[in-house]
């Protein structure tokens, strides 16, 4: 499956303009990191994109999140690789199994640090992602009440991977930066 069959994929499966931006943040995300293991980003990427295909028919239901997604990758003829790391990065809550391959050890720091980038930019007046320093970003990390939701230790996880915290939220800010234009921030 090619990029453009995955982002018609997830379209028939995700309609609102804040889960579609959230899966093409960490598609680039993906996609950086990727790069920065010497893997194959268009793989990553894609699946980056399609993590959360399943979010809205799931609802606040997290037993299926992610699991149910992954058997709809499944369905779609999606790459096994794939699939699984889609299903493992809801491990907690779905009985998946852990992160166990790298793609899969990747998607959940690479997803989850979104949140935290976009939440910084929200508050910022020019709301230019590439514009924000790093210094700010780790500032925002370290506030535990600013963006509560947004699980630091899955974000600390890029570390398992070689990658230091200060690097992955750079390589992170400038990812999203790169398709900003592509999101409807601000």
């Amino acid at each position: 499956m090619d990029r453009d069959e995955a982002l018609q994929l997830l379209k028939k499966h995700v309609k609102k303009r804040a889960n579609l931006d959230h899966a093409r943040e960490s598609e680039a995300v993906m996609r950086a990191m990727a790069e920065r293991l010497g893997e194959d980003p268009d793989k990553w990427g894609i699946c980056g994109l399609l993590h959360d295909i399943d979010w809205e028919e799931c609802g606040e239901d997290a037993t299926k999140h992610a699991a149910m997604g992954r058997q709809m990758l499944l369905d779609a003829g999606v790459d096994e690789e794939i699939a699984h790391a889609v299903g493992c990065h809801n491990h907690e809550y779905n009985g998946c199994d852990a992160p166990d391959t790298l793609m899969a050890k990747a998607l959940v720091p690479c997803e989850t640090v979104t949140g935290l980038i976009v939440a910084s930019v929200l508050v910022r007046p020019n709301k230019d992602i590439g514009a924000m320093k790093l210094k700010s970003i780790k500032k925002k990390f370290k506030d535990k009440s600013f963006a509560r939701n947004c699980d630091r230790d899955a974000i600390r996880k890029c570390e398992e991977l070689g990658v230091e915290l200060p690097d992955f939220l750079e390589m992170a800010r400038d990812a999203i930066a790169g398709v900003q234009d592509d999101l409807e921030v601000g």
